[in-house]
């Protein structure tokens, strides 16, 4: 019996176990294949970019690991995408930060335009790619004491205002050219270190800051801004003033959309806990999937409990439809190829066991205050053979199943990045 065979007769099996617990297997599938996950470009060359830049430039970035074969262009990178997006089912995003334009000459960040990204417009098109946006306020000249909009200096806010500005302005390009909403979310590594004397100060800059940067009314079509907090970085330990708390005032009163970034958070706090409370009073949400360690420490997204109970509270609330979902880590100590591939899969998976669910039994139980049955559904339902439905999702797909993925990569890596300086 050929691997193929055996998987659609274990797909058969499972699906029979899923309807005599209330599930469509065939629907949980269906609906993983519309999921558009946005892959972050930082993943793919350590957060490099292909711009023109200056030397002196005090880098604000912290990318663990050397491994040989990082994308050193834009052809590169593209290959290495396209590898990835071969070893995942469904459509997917890509979402760019500023510095990653296609220009051969220099052009700094306040005079950025559409006609810069117009190569990554034809290829999105082309591999029926949508794209995301972010603004860089880091690895810049007028950024390398650590403050942005919130700097003392208003000729140095004024830039990084212009900024976020032209930086809109590419984000509806792409929009309009994929006919999906380009997301451009906006983050800035401003803090300190230790305590400041004025906390006040530097978030009435922010604010001030905020405003101009979203004062051109743009076609929200096209273009939806998100704007996301952070607890603490390095070398902002005791201070940032784009807070949690900060940036949901701002985002429900200008009505933006807020970016909850799984590594952002303490780490007692339990993310999905707070999706019913953001969504009563928000529209739209951005999640930045990743997996801390201690910290905002960007590690590999892998398949673990806090994850699947991410994406089920999503579905459990009808939230997806109202929910843009990016991975958002990036690891040098292995294989770039591979670190994409497994967050990817991993999240995929999360989503097909949150699918799976009895979801409504689960409902009818609780609403009749039977608990017992609620706990009981809850844990049987951790034993569903999800993994028969993964399998046959990847099939159906005609991308690898199981680890054969990662046979091609390593394919990928002899082939094509071990002859890459």
């Amino acid at each position: 019996m050929s691997k193929s065979e055996r998987v659609e007769k274990a797909y058969a099996v499972a699906k029979e176990i899923c309807t005599d617990a209330g599930v469509d297997a065939d629907k949980a599938v269906a609906a993983l294949e519309k999921i558009r996950v946005s892959l972050h470009c930082w993943q793919g060359d350590d957060i490099k970019g292909f711009e023109v830049r200056d030397a002196d430039v005090v880098s604000g970035n912290t990318v663990t690991g050397n491994y040989p074969g990082r994308a050193r262009n834009i052809g590169e990178f593209r290959a290495d995408v396209e590898k990835v997006l071969s070893l995942v089912g469904g459509r997917h995003r890509l979402a760019l930060h500023a510095i990653y334009l296609d220009w051969p000459t220099k052009i700094d960040r306040d005079k950025l335009e559409p006609e810069h990204f117009k190569s990554w417009m034809d290829w999105s098109r082309e591999k029926d790619v949508y794209m995301d946006m972010n603004q860089t306020y880091f690895d810049h000249p007028k950024a390398n004491d650590g403050l942005t909009l919130t700097h003392p200096d208003a000729a140095i806010r004024q830039f990084w205002i212009d900024h976020g500005k032209a930086v809109r302005r590419v984000s509806e390009a792409l929009g309009k050219n994929q006919g999906s909403p380009c997301v451009c979310n906006l983050w800035v590594q401003d803090g300190l270190k230790d305590v400041p004397a004025n906390r006040l100060v530097f978030r009435q800059r922010l604010i001030e800051g905020l405003d101009a940067t979203f004062a051109e009314k743009l076609d929200e079509r096209h273009l939806l801004d998100a704007v996301e907090p952070k607890l603490f970085g390095i070398g902002t330990e005791s201070f940032v003033p784009g807070s949690h708390e900060f940036y949901l005032g701002y985002a429900q009163s200008r009505k933006k959309l807020m970016t909850y970034d799984t590594g952002h958070f303490h780490p007692t706090e339990t993310l999905a806990d707070k999706m019913t409370s953001y969504f009563l009073f928000n529209e739209k949400l951005m999640l930045h999937v990743s997996r801390g360690i201690r910290w905002d420490s960007d590690h590999v997204l892998n398949l673990s409990d806090d994850l699947v109970q991410l994406v089920t509270e999503l579905i459990r609330g009808d939230f997806l439809p109202r929910t843009f979902v990016g991975l958002d880590f990036f690891d040098a100590s292995i294989n770039r190829i591979a670190a994409w591939t497994i967050g990817l899969r991993s999240i995929q998976k999360a989503f097909l066991i949150a699918f799976l669910e009895p979801t409504k039994r689960l409902q009818d139980a609780e609403n009749a205050f039977d608990y017992t049955t609620r706990l009981a559904l809850m844990e049987e339902a951790k034993a569903l053979p999800w993994s028969a439905v993964w399998d046959y999702f990847c099939l159906k797909a005609g991308v690898p199943v199981g680890e054969d993925w990662l046979a091609e990569v390593k394919k990928y890596e002899t082939d094509v990045l071990s002859k890459r300086d």
